[in-house]
């Protein structure tokens, strides 16, 4: 049977950044409560008193946080170098049976050069190609008898270090994507290897996703 204590709580574990407001204190429980009421209201079929919502707020215990475990905090701290490349841009074609053999060509034109960013990657339909901008005559020459769906430019991209058990600890990706979000960062894309996380955004938006990123390992330091 639903009560208005569980209605309450399926609606903040669906809506995490409701959940982070009320463990900070931050959120008004009055407003909240009437936010959320008709949600309530839909849920249960009758009428509910704001107050009785504000009671079930007030004593909802949320679960430990990822973000105030010990394992996250000595990740987040030990989050290694950042490093930022700017101007790139960002290829996306449609997958076809040639579409390997376009990249070969384009490995062969760039593999001398250890200063140009490049990063692959491929999905059911299409594939992406971040790369230097430097080098973009060389893609399209090397993809020209590809479908070439998009081409995104003026973007920067920031790679994290990870600490080698990141895989082990639920919640990291949770924590950099909260913090962006909550700054109003948009990403572009997200590359990931084992031990490396790399998002793309904006060329104007990098300075902010930087020190978002930054803050988030000093805090876990201090």
């Amino acid at each position: 049977m639903k009560t208005i204590a569980s209605c309450v709580e399926e609606i903040i574990l669906t809506q995490p950044f409701i959940e982070e407001g009320l463990s900070k204190n931050i959120i008004n429980y009055s407003a909240l409560a009437e936010h959320i009421q008709p949600l309530i209201e839909k849920r249960l079929h009758k009428t509910v008193k704001t107050g009785a919502i504000m009671m079930a707020l007030r004593r909802y215990n949320p679960p430990i946080h990822a973000s105030n475990s010990v394992k996250m905090q000595r990740i987040l701290k030990n989050l290694g170098d950042i490093t930022v490349r700017s101007n790139l841009s960002d290829f996306t074609f449609q997958n076809s049976p040639t579409l390997i053999r376009s990249h070969a060509k384009i490995l062969d034109l760039i593999t001398i050069d250890r200063s140009i960013f490049y990063a692959f990657t491929r999905g059911i339909l299409e594939s992406n190609i971040i790369i230097s901008s430097s080098e973009k005559e060389k893609v399209i020459a090397s993809f020209t008898n590809e479908t070439q769906l998009d081409i995104q430019e003026n973007l920067s991209a920031i790679s994290i270090n990870l600490p080698h058990d990141n895989s082990t600890v639920p919640g990291l990706y949770y924590q950099l994507f909260k913090r962006l979000a909550w700054e109003g960062i948009a990403l572009h894309e997200v590359v990931s290897t084992t031990n490396e996380f790399t998002i793309l955004v904006k060329d104007f938006l990098v300075d902010r996703a930087f020190s978002v990123i930054k803050n988030l390992k000093n805090e876990a330091s201090s």
